[in-house]
């Protein structure tokens, strides 16, 4: 039987990936998407032209600009306001005061043209100064060179076109990425004075006294967590797991020479058999790792990085304890402990949290070709307990650094 070709009838399954450049490193951007209407959802011409034809396992590349699927930059579009305008509506907890190179809801400004008081766009807060906020209006994206790839999947024929919503692929695409990079390579203000405080302060060997052993995030995101690892990862080397726990997300052939875990649960690691040494350290407390200087390849620390309070020095200690162009690899999703996540994590949109860590990277020293990968979109497994009520998979966000010098 021949395979189906894609043509205007056709309902598309396809992976994604934006890929593109800061100042400060390399992005890529990742999204499944589903049941493409070929006729009916909003697909740019020039992508359609690409995708007329092909059959499952076929891959584009396309190199473009911004302007292509988003609004032209404009400088209009950055401009000042009274900072009375800046009405934020936050709980309790957040924190109060805007920061520079941060992203808020436009409908969160006050008198403002065009903007109403339900609208969740994002602008940018780029210069505090006696009063008064510049913001930037446009997508955090715009004016960058972009490189999209798509991985063509199930193609299938429609059977009846029954009316139904129009998905706009490019918007999906583009919601989000470009907000963890600094605007015009200047530091972005995470590092208020409550951004590192949480709910519950009490020690952090009390509130993990009791194992948990439990899974954090779904199999699927787990599987995407262990790929991004074995990007790095290979046999023979010397790995340090940060803040472990009962499972280190390491891909199963994996031989590693030495896996050391450091957490603060000695029963719960003690059932991760993969570890070589377990060591009990509350990081909180004492920032610097009790191993020797460039004793391990690589260091990885997975879903934890949103409970550290002084992340510059753990960053700063995993550059010395790092070798010569390991890496340090760091991925998260949008699920933790309310309770003992900083207050500066759960008041940032997903993408920002990509960027806190880019800063971490940076503002430690140590550590050169920084990049960021997410990826979203997947389908949450059926057996999960979160299924259906959430039908897509937890999303991945990864940044790594290598040691060295930055440039």
């Amino acid at each position: 039987m021949e395979a189906r070709r894609i043509n205007s009838d056709s309902v598309v399954d396809m992976i994604f990936y934006l890929k593109w450049k800061s100042e400060a490193g390399a992005h890529t951007d990742g999204y499944q998407a589903s049941r493409i209407n070929i006729w009916r959802d909003y697909v740019p011409p020039f992508l359609l032209k690409e995708l007329e034809g092909r059959q499952a396992g076929e891959r584009i590349d396309i190199r473009l600009h911004t302007n292509d699927i988003l609004p032209v930059f404009d400088d209009k579009s950055i401009f000042q306001i009274n900072s009375r305008q800046f009405a934020a509506r936050r709980t309790v907890e957040a924190i109060a005061a805007p920061g520079v190179g941060r992203f808020y809801p436009r409908g969160w400004l006050k008198d403002v043209a065009g903007v109403f008081s339900g609208n969740i766009q994002p602008f940018r807060c780029v210069h505090l100064n006696n009063g008064h906020m510049t913001v930037d209006f446009n997508h955090p994206l715009a004016d960058r060179e972009l490189v999209l790839s798509g991985i063509v999947g199930k193609v299938e024929r429609k059977n009846t076109e029954r009316g139904g919503s129009s998905i706009d692929w490019m918007e999906v695409l583009t919601t989000g990425p470009g907000m963890q990079a600094r605007w015009q390579n200047q530091q972005t203000d995470f590092f208020s004075a409550e951004a590192f405080l949480r709910d519950d302060e009490a020690p952090d060997s009390q509130f993990y006294k009791e194992p948990r052993l439990v899974q954090h995030i779904d199999e699927t995101a787990i599987e995407m967590i262990k790929n991004t690892y074995g990007r790095f990862l290979t046999d023979g080397m010397e790995v340090l797991d940060l803040m472990s726990t009962w499972q280190s997300h390491l891909p199963e052939r994996l031989d590693l020479r030495r896996l050391a875990g450091l957490g603060l649960n000695s029963r719960e690691m003690d059932k991760n058999t993969r570890m070589s040494e377990r060591v009990v350290h509350d990081l909180n407390l004492t920032p610097s790792l009790p191993f020797e200087s460039e004793s391990f390849d690589a260091v990885v620390c997975t879903v934890s990085v949103e409970y550290l309070i002084d992340p510059l020095a753990v960053f700063a200690e995993v550059a010395r304890v790092l070798r010569k162009d390991g890496y340090f690899i760091v991925t998260f999703s949008n699920r933790w402990f309310p309770t003992k996540a900083i207050r500066i994590w759960k008041d940032l949109h997903e993408f920002e949290r990509m960027g806190l860590v880019m800063e971490y990277f940076m503002r430690s020293g140590g550590f050169t070709n920084l990049q960021t990968y997410s990826f979203r979109g997947l389908p949450r497994p059926h057996d999960d307990k979160y299924f259906p009520d959430l039908v897509y998979s937890d999303p991945v966000y990864a940044v790594w650094g290598q040691k060295g010098q930055p440039s």
